[in-house]
């Protein structure tokens, strides 16, 4: 029994949002070369995309850069398509529309290819020491309730039905929202929600290409607290627990 609940801890530890590599869906691109252009750059006007998402693709919350490790590699050949024609705006560190510009689309397909193959370990945002810092951190808790169950009467469906469980993604188009950076997610849901109303030809602030406006339909129903305490619960959720040990098939 002993041995049984240390090799279940190992596994819970060693998780930490990777997947074995036979679960990895068939590459839409050149992970090889999306490795060089993800690490150097192409050119002039293609910096490295380490240096804003970090060398393991992790992201980070000072700069409000996602985690891309081991994401959807065809939600993220969407997002890079949806960059450079204009149908998302990069209203966090403006630069990504004019980056996938500069990208062909073998290019662009590579990229995603490499970092859906990364298989960095994260923990999560640290979010005792946002809070030793001074920002306002929601509470994972409350954030379990909406992303497990939604909030039917207030028109919030359960973030778990598209995102699957802990957020670790259903495959296809529907992107790795658990272990994601804090600041991220929270950012994103507001950019969503401002997207119901105001699209992002008109202020760059809204995020509207969600298929079908699916995430704007439900992120006009949350407050403030409510987005806080979602992202709060989803950066830190693992991908598999000891009760459901399945590996997510991206």
């Amino acid at each position: 029994m002993k041995r049984l609940i240390l090799i279940s801890a190992a596994m819970l530890l060693g998780a930490s949002w990777m997947a074995p590599s036979a679960m990895a869906e068939e590459s839409i691109g050149n992970p090889e070369n999306g490795r060089v252009i993800f690490e150097n750059g192409v050119g002039d006007n293609v910096p490295a995309c380490a240096s804003c998402h970090g060398a393991g693709g992790l992201g980070a919350d000072d700069m409000g850069t996602p985690r891309l490790a081991y994401q959807v590699q065809k939600y993220i050949w969407k997002q890079l398509e949806d960059f450079s024609t204009d149908k998302r705006m990069d209203n966090t560190m403006y630069q990504m529309n004019d980056i996938a510009k500069a990208l062909s689309e073998e290019q662009r397909r590579d990229v995603a290819s490499y970092v859906h193959s990364l298989r960095t370990p994260f923990l999560g945002s640290d979010l005792d020491q946002m809070i030793k810092d001074g920002e306002e951190i929601g509470t994972a808790y409350k954030g379990q309730i909406l992303v497990e169950h939604g909030i039917p009467s207030r028109g919030i469906s359960a973030c778990m039905s598209c995102h699957g469980f802990h957020g670790r993604s259903a495959g296809n188009m529907f992107p790795a929202i658990g272990g994601q950076r804090y600041v991220y997610l929270k950012h994103e849901l507001e950019a969503f929600r401002a997207g119901h109303d105001t699209p992002s030809s008109e202020d760059d602030a809204s995020r509207d290409n969600d298929p079908q406006a699916i995430m704007r339909n439900i992120a006009v129903h949350l407050t403030d607290a409510d987005i806080a305490n979602v992202a709060a619960f989803l950066t830190s959720t693992r991908a598999v627990t000891v009760g459901n040990p399945g590996a997510p098939h991206r």
